[in-house]
């Protein structure tokens, strides 16, 4: 690669970019630097150097969400309809 380098505008929402700017402050890099690593990794490996995607639940929570559909069907747990009856169980 040569030594020119070349300037490019990208928008995003201010409030974004002050994140970014103190995240990659406290690495230790500027917001110029990041995006150039970002650049040079999606090069290297042909693509977006992270798995994209919608937000879709990990292997824990699936794991957790699995276990409260088991609880909610199992007939001797005890359930409340009263939040006030829940927290007096709680207390005791």
């Amino acid at each position: 690669m040569s030594g020119t380098t070349t300037t490019v505008n990208v928008r995003m929402n201010a409030e974004l970019k002050k994140q970014a700017e103190e995240l990659f402050g406290e690495l230790g890099m500027n917001l110029t630097t990041a995006v150039n690593i970002f650049i040079r990794q999606s090069l290297r490996q042909g693509g977006i150097p992270f798995n994209v995607s919608l937000d879709e639940p990990n292997r824990e929570t699936v794991s957790a969400m699995l276990e409260a559909k088991r609880i909610a069907r199992d007939g001797n747990v005890k359930g409340y309809r009263d939040l006030n009856a829940l927290f007096k169980d709680l207390d005791a």
